[in-house]
């Protein structure tokens, strides 16, 4: 009768968790990288990249003055993470998107802790004091009066004109000596 043999499996588990250690790839210390750089750094094809951009609102790389896309740091990592969900976890597209708007959601907003004071972003009536409501009303006027400067028409300056002096050689030679 044949022992199982568990010690294999537990390499093979060891050895599956340093391959994916080992093969999480480095991004070289650059600003933008073309397309290509980003394809080798993932190990998928440019047309996967560029499919992926049209199902990923997320992965939006600039473009140059004659089209070429250049991708950020964080647009290769966001690549990354795409390829990661799809290709290593098993993601559909649709469910890799819902993944990376959820985990947008949780970075955006972080959660609240009881360490520190906690502010409430959204102004209500209740909290809004007077010299607050005093201080917009200030602003709003002055931004009023920089508007009617500016829609009005601008005022006519005039320019003198520089005095020309005619100045007589006392030669008849265009360079004395």
């Amino acid at each position: 009768m044949r022992e199982p043999q568990t010690g294999g499996m537990v390499q093979m588990a060891l050895q599956a968790s340093t391959k994916t250690a080992i093969d999480s790839p480095v991004i070289p210390d650059r600003l933008y990288f073309k397309i290509g750089d980003v394809a080798r750094i993932c190990g998928v094809e440019t047309y996967v990249l560029r499919f992926w951009e049209s199902q990923f609102p997320q992965l939006k790389p600039n473009k140059s003055g004659t089209g070429q896309r250049l991708y950020r740091r964080r647009d290769v990592e966001q690549a990354l993470d795409i390829k990661r969900l799809v290709h290593q976890e098993g993601y559909t597209i649709a469910g890799a998107r819902q993944s990376l708007e959820g985990q947008q959601h949780r970075t955006a907003a972080p959660p609240a802790t009881a360490s520190g004071p906690q502010l409430n972003l959204r102004p209500e009536a209740d909290h809004t004091s007077d010299a607050s409501r005093s201080a917009i009303a200030q602003v709003k006027s002055e931004l009023r009066e920089i508007a009617a400067m500016l829609s009005s028409p601008p005022l006519a300056v005039r320019r003198e004109r520089p005095k020309v002096v005619r100045v007589r050689p006392e030669s008849d030679r265009l360079f004395p000596l």
